[in-house]
């Protein structure tokens, strides 16, 4: 069976929150990935690798106007092609 994915006007609120909740939840976990690299040793093995993880993660919140604004495009699209179909 061949499942199809469809975006409509009603997918942006479900999809809008999942992207709030998406930020709220990175934007905690780097503060508390923060906290817990304040209470490693400088320039230890544990301080690096909270470090390198904190620039990882730090890494998806800039994506997020990049994803944002693919979903709203892929919705539009969807919209379009909708109603050129059906004309």
């Amino acid at each position: 069976m061949e499942k199809e994915t469809r975006f409509d006007i009603g997918s942006l609120l479900p999809i809008g929150l999942t992207i709030v909740v998406l930020g709220i939840a990175l934007a905690y976990g780097l503060q508390v990935m923060g906290d817990v690299q304040d209470d490693m040793t400088s320039n230890s093995v544990e301080y690096n690798a909270t470090s390198d993880a904190l620039e990882g993660v730090a890494k998806i919140p800039s994506k997020l106007p990049m994803i944002v604004t693919v979903v709203v495009a892929a919705v539009i699209i969807g919209i379009i092609v909708k109603y050129l179909m059906f004309r």
